[in-house]
């Protein structure tokens, strides 16, 4: 049975990462609306060290992290996030997912049945979704007709020439690359926008690049170009539609820790409410469809 929240719910961490801690956490503690109940990770040292950083208190046991917890926030790698997510529904705590939900169909689509099971609420942290002004030019553009096309490439260098970033470490990102690291962001513009995907073709580029044509629900097409790999003088995020009011190009955004914060006020909305938001956990599984499509057309001999 899902949990009601009080005038301040408590909401748990499940992860210690360099996501964790520069996004997750600053947003939890800083929250004046909810009561940041704790941190869990697999490795106890960095769960206590993130816990005293963040002014509340580690868990070795993720039982009793949900037990002490109204709704838990994940950020952890997408197949160790998914079954962990699982057991947090049964708990009864509403869960605030990190994209992909699982690289697997069947891991997206057991979270999303337990979290309709628990009758709990489910977010994804689809970033754009939540930051300004993206949020805003996104909810605009869908309210709009008339587009015709979608061009968008995601040009990150985390693996580019001179790439110092902590998150080239991440084994779950070096193996599965920009279609599943970027991919989501680019599918939760499109899908609101232009409808679910109908059809799809994918072809594979230079090292973990992934080209992508979609036919979507409205009738309109578009274009995807993601990568992690891109020299560092060419990385850029853009997308563009085309339609009868001629082109709209989405904003630049800046930080995630804000746009952390407002996915946590959708959860606590969507808990209260009984509505399901949007980008919730069944729309995560469909994210995971399509781009395990993808990546079956693009698999390589």
């Amino acid at each position: 049975m899902a949990k009601k929240l009080g005038a301040k719910p408590r909401i748990g961490l499940l992860g210690t990462g360099p996501w964790a801690g520069h996004t997750h956490a600053p947003a939890l503690a800083g929250h004046p609306g909810v009561d940041f109940s704790g941190v869990w990770g697999r490795r106890p040292e960095a769960a206590e060290a993130l816990a005293t950083a963040s002014g509340t208190r580690a868990y070795e046991d993720v039982d009793a992290l949900f037990e002490a917890s109204d709704a838990v926030a994940l950020a952890l790698p997408p197949d160790v996030q998914a079954p962990l997510a699982v057991r947090a529904a049964a708990a009864g705590c509403h869960v605030l997912l990190d994209k992909p939900v699982a690289t697997t169909v069947a891991g997206a689509r057991e979270v999303a049945d337990a979290v309709t099971a628990a009758g709990v609420a489910s977010v994804v942290f689809c970033t754009l979704r939540f930051a300004e002004p993206t949020a805003s030019w996104i909810e605009e553009q869908a309210a709009a007709d008339g587009w015709f096309l979608g061009e968008a490439h995601w040009l990150g260098s985390l693996y580019g020439s001179g790439s110092t970033s902590e998150y080239a470490a991440s084994p779950w990102r070096r193996e599965k690359g920009g279609l599943w690291d970027v991919g989501p962001h680019v599918l939760s513009v499109y899908l609101p926008v232009l409808g679910d995907v109908t059809a799809i073709t994918a072809a594979p580029g230079p090292q973990d690049t992934h080209h992508l044509v979609l036919r979507h629900a409205s009738g309109a097409s578009s274009t995807a170009t993601l990568t992690l790999s891109a020299p560092p003088e060419a990385s850029e995020a853009a997308l563009t539609l085309f339609g009868t009011k001629g082109r709209a190009e989405m904003p630049g955004w800046d930080g995630a820790v804000d746009a952390f914060g407002a996915a946590v006020d959708a959860l606590v909305a969507s808990a209260r409410t009984g509505t399901p938001h949007p980008c919730d956990a069944r729309f995560g599984l469909r994210l995971t469809e399509i781009l395990t499509e993808a990546e079956r057309l693009t698999a390589r001999p």
